[in-house]
């Protein structure tokens, strides 16, 4: 809650102290801010509770948070931090000072080279949030951002959707976006693949950052519809060959034939200049929030990886029993459909076998692996492709050949959590583990 201090500034939870106001939409408000704690500069979107619950967007807000802590890259606008209050929820996000990319657009044209630069940056941030299952469905100017280097941020995650949202047959059935930017797929409400719809939508991007204007118009929205359908667009005189032939390639109405984006990333016009991006998410840069709490154990410094390794805390009788499902009592206290956050695992393996299967399957799905006496850190490769996951393992010693082994996500999005142990970590592990305790008996 916001609280002014003697001075007349208004500060929020004795952390940010709030500056002007940024900008206003229908259920809350943008402030500028400053953490007086490190001097850093962020933006500070206070969104109303009462509103929210009123029109039912409590599942689209935690959407939002759980989408934009997943996808974490230098070309898509950065959550700090979520926090709340008895009416407000805080979401504590990165500055972007260089305003939208609509402003820039609405001055008139961009010459070809500034164009295909910002198309890059688009796409490498598109494709890296695909790469996370995340599909933003309201690409737009007006939600691309622009840092003091020139630098595109994509923002406003609040239409996006993930992949556990397709139904059975694969697709997203949400008509949803701006009507000019649009797929015509979406439009035909016959279920779409979400790639594919955010490939069309960067096609009229790149088209209005070189036309000045949208390639589907008319005030009547049918005749509209009709026409990005069909696929119907002219290209401006002063065109390139190359720009036209990729924007008929972007803008191809059957969703089948169109590019995708790693054919795009080989056309030689796209590649000219173009920069990939590198990035690493240490461990102080992981988000933090109310919504998912990170375990203190997990700030600590980690031994080097060749500390010698202690003997596993030993497990007594009580713990045993409430490892079993019948003694679970945290279903009385979690929603429904609420994955836990703890996965456990029974081997009759050695210690020293269930460790190096451990790390060496953490290796060989690109995490990185911190060891310390009987547990072991998974945190999501440098690279950035894992985003900021990172899940805590620790080995019980039950008998000198029965043990436990704990599993928990201490950073990061349980969805992504739930793929990785479910999907991935648990065929890695097939050979050492006896039974899982979440598996059918």
């Amino acid at each position: 809650m916001a609280k002014m201090q003697m001075n007349g500034t208004r500060m929020l939870m004795g952390k940010y102290e709030l500056g002007k106001l940024l900008g206003q939409g229908t259920f809350g408000k943008v402030y500028y801010a400053k953490n007086t704690k490190t001097g850093q500069v962020v933006a500070i979107k206070a969104i109303d509770k009462e509103k929210v619950l009123k029109v039912g967007m409590t599942e689209q807000i935690k959407r939002e948070i759980s989408v934009m802590r997943l996808v974490r890259h230098p070309n898509i606008v950065q959550l700090f931090e979520v926090m709340a209050s008895k009416t407000k929820i805080y979401f504590v996000m990165e500055c972007v000072k260089g305003g939208e990319l609509f402003n820039k657009v609405a001055k008139g044209k961009l010459k070809e080279d500034a164009a295909r630069k910002y198309f890059q940056q688009l796409i490498s941030a598109v494709d890296f949030c695909h790469s996370r299952g995340v599909y933003h469905r309201d690409l737009k100017p007006e939600n691309l951002l622009l840092d003091e280097s020139g630098n595109l941020k994509v923002s406003d995650f609040g239409l996006s959707a993930v992949t556990q949202q397709l139904r059975q047959d694969g697709l997203l059935h949400t008509t949803c976006g701006t009507p000019a930017y649009v797929a015509p797929e979406v439009i035909t409400r016959k279920g779409y693949d979400g790639a594919k719809a955010d490939v069309w939508s960067c096609g009229v991007i790149l088209f209005v950052l070189m036309a000045g204007y949208l390639p589907f118009h008319d005030p009547n929205l049918m005749v509209m519809y009709n026409k990005i359908c069909k696929g119907e667009f002219k290209c401006p005189s002063w065109f390139s060959y190359d720009v036209r032939r990729l924007l008929n390639k972007l803008l191809d109405p059957n969703p089948k034939t169109r590019i995708t984006i790693p054919q795009l990333m080989e056309v030689p016009w796209f590649r000219k200049n173009f920069k990939p991006v590198h990035f690493e998410i240490e461990d102080d840069d992981l988000v933090s929030s109310s919504f998912d709490e990170v375990s203190s154990e997990m700030s600590q410094n980690s031994s080097p990886d060749n500390t010698p390794v202690k003997k596993p805390a030993s497990l007594n009788a009580f713990d045993i029993i409430s490892f079993s499902r019948g003694f679970d009592l945290s279903r009385l206290f979690e929603e429904k459909n609420v994955a836990k956050s703890e996965k456990r695992f029974t081997s009759t393996q050695s210690f020293s076998n269930i460790s190096s299967k451990l790390e060496e399957a953490a290796k060989l799905l690109n995490f990185n692996v911190k060891k310390t006496d009987c547990k072991i850190k998974m945190q999501g490769n440098k690279n950035g492709r894992k985003g900021n996951l990172v899940v805590a393992t620790e080995i019980f010693e039950v008998t000198p050949s029965f043990f436990v082994v704990e599993l928990r996500k201490a950073c990061g999005d349980t969805i992504e959590y739930e793929k990785f142990c479910n999907q991935e970590l648990k065929p890695a592990l097939k050979d050492i583990v006896w039974v899982w305790q979440d598996d059918d008996q």
